[in-house]
C-alpha cells in the first residue's frame, strides 16, 4: 500500500513542507503508518469527528459503505452501515442500511455511550426520519420515531435538530427525502432543537429557531435572513449542550453567519458563548470549557477556549494550530487531535498538539484529489479510540474514500 505521505519520507521534508505552507511543525521523526481498514470496490467512511466510532474495547470500528461518490444523496439512495473488526483481519460486518444520510456526518452512526454492544443510526421509514438502536451481540433492533443528533453521556436521552431544514439550508448536513414544511419561513416557532427520550422515543421541542433568533444580535440580522441550527453536542457531564445558530440573508450571499449557544439539558438558560459571527468547529474540553475555531478581536481567526457563561476567552496554540480543523481531546485532555483542510498542494495534515510541551506531532499528510470538494469533499475528521492510542480517519488519497487506522502510541507515550 502506498504510504499516506506519498513521496514525503523524512521528517525534515515534512517540516520544510509545513513551514512553506505557513504551518510550523515539531515532530519526533516521520509520522506513523496509516493502515487501510476498508477497501474497494465500494467506498467507506464514518463522517464527523465528535461521535463514538470505536467500541469500548477499541477493536470494532463503525463505518458506512456506498457504491458511488461525487454527487448529492438522493431520496432513493440506500447505503450500508457496518463495522470493521480490526482484531479480525479488518473483516467488515454489515449491520443494516439507511436512507437518511449525508457526506459530512453520514447517518449519525455511533456507539451508545457506555454500551459494549449497542449502536444507533438514523434512517427514513415511511416518509419520516427515525433512529434504529441495534444490539450487535443479539441482533435485536428497535426503532424510535425520531432521529438523533447527539447523545447524553448516560445514554438516556439525545437531542436533535430539523434535518429537513438542514437539507434545504446547508446541503451536505441534512437528509434528502422529506421536504421542509417551513421552507418559506425565516424563523419558525415549531422547529428547532428537540430532546428525545431514547427509551420511549418521545420528543419535546425545547428551543425553537424563532426563540434563538429573537435573542438580540447587536450588529443586526441581514435583510430576509433565514435561520437554522446545526452541530449539537452534549457536555461531558450531561448538564448542558452546545449548538450553532446560523442564518443567511442579503449580506451573507452564499455564505452564512453564526452564533455559538449553550443551554441547559432542558433547553433553558440560553447563553451566547460566541457572538462574533464566525464560529466553526468546536469540542467540549470539560463540563464548562469549549475549544472552538472562531474569530476574536484579540487574535483574529484562531482556536480559542471559551469558558461557558462567562466572557473569558483564551487563545490556543496560535502558531502551531493556525488554521481551522476538526478538533477533539483524547482522554486526559493533554493532547488535541486535529486536522486541516487541503493546503495549496491539496494535502490534509492530521496531527496531535501537546498542550503540556506546546509541540505539534504529525500523524500524516494525505492528498485530497481535486474532485473531492464542496458538499462531497472527504475531510479526514480524525476520531480516537477509547484509550487514545489509535486514530481512524477518512481519506481519498488512495483512489476513493476509505478508512485508515493510525497507531499513535509512539507519539503519546512517554519517550
Amino acid at each position: 500500500m502506498t504510504h499516506p505521505v506519498q513521496s514525503i519520507r523524512r521528517s525534515y521534508s515534512l517540516r520544510r513542507r509545513d513551514l512553506l505552507a505557513g504551518l510550523p511543525l515539531l515532530a519526533r521523526g516521520a509520522p506513523p503508518e496509516a493502515r487501510a481498514i476498508t477497501r474497494g470496490p465500494r467506498f467507506h467512511w464514518f463522517g464527523y469527528y465528535d461521535k463514538l466510532q470505536f467500541d469500548p474495547t477499541g477493536r470494532r470500528v463503525l463505518g458506512m459503505e456506498v457504491d458511488f461518490e461525487h454527487r448529492s444523496p438522493r431520496a432513493e439512495d440506500t447505503i450500508r452501515v457496518g463495522m470493521v473488526d480490526t482484531g479480525g483481519n479488518d473483516h467488515w460486518v454489515e449491520l443494516g442500511d439507511t436512507r437518511a444520510w449525508n457526506w459530512q456526518q453520514g447517518c449519525m452512526l455511533q456507539w451508545l455511550p457506555g454500551s459494549k454492544s449497542t449502536v444507533l443510526w438514523n434512517d427514513r421509514v415511511d416518509g419520516d426520519f427515525v433512529c434504529h438502536l441495534l444490539d450487535t451481540g443479539t441482533g435485536k433492533r428497535r426503532t424510535i420515531p425520531s432521529p438523533v443528533y447527539a447523545i447524553s453521556p448516560d445514554a438516556k436521552w439525545g437531542i436533535t435538530c430539523d434535518f429537513r431544514r438542514l437539507n434545504d439550508c446547508r446541503p451536505g448536513y441534512g437528509y434528502a427525502g422529506v421536504p421542509d414544511p417551513n421552507r418559506d419561513v425565516a424563523a419558525p416557532d415549531n422547529a428547532g432543537i428537540w430532546r428525545v427520550d431514547l427509551a420511549t422515543g418521545r420528543r419535546e421541542l425545547i428551543i425553537s429557531i424563532a426563540q434563538a433568533a429573537a435573542i438580540t444580535h447587536p450588529p443586526g440580522y441581514s435583510k430576509d435572513a433565514k435561520h437554522w441550527f446545526n452541530h449539537l453536542l452534549v457536555s461531558p457531564d450531561g448538564k448542558r449542550f452546545i449548538f450553532l445558530h446560523r442564518w443567511r440573508g442579503d449580506k451573507e450571499g452564499a455564505g452564512f453567519s453564526t452564533r455559538l449557544f449553550t443551554a441547559s439539558a432542558e433547553g433553558k438558560d440560553l447563553y451566547v458563548l460566541d457572538p462574533a459571527g464566525r464560529t466553526s468547529h468546536f469540542i467540549w474540553r470539560d463540563k464548562s470549557t469549549v475549544l472552538a475555531w472562531a474569530w476574536h478581536a484579540s487574535h483574529g481567526d484562531k482556536f480559542y477556549l471559551f469558558h461557558d457563561r462567562t466572557e473569558r476567552v483564551d487563545v490556543v496554540a496560535p502558531d502551531l494550530m493556525p488554521v481551522n480543523g476538526h478538533c477533539t481531546y483524547p482522554p486526559g485532555n493533554r493532547w488535541i487531535l486535529n486536522d486541516t483542510y487541503p493546503d495549496k498542494d491539496r494535502l490534509q495534515h492530521v496531527y496531535l498538539y501537546d498542550t503540556r510541551t506546546h509541540t505539534r506531532h504529525a500523524l500524516g499528510s494525505f492528498h485530497s484529489p481535486a474532485r473531492y470538494t464542496g458538499e462531497w469533499r472527504c475531510d479526514t475528521h480524525p476520531r480516537f479510540s477509547p484509550d487514545g492510542r489509535r486514530v481512524v480517519i477518512d481519506s481519498a488519497h488512495n483512489g476513493g474514500r476509505q478508512m485508515y487506522l493510525i497507531d499513535t502510541a509512539g507519539v503519546t507515550s512517554p519517550a
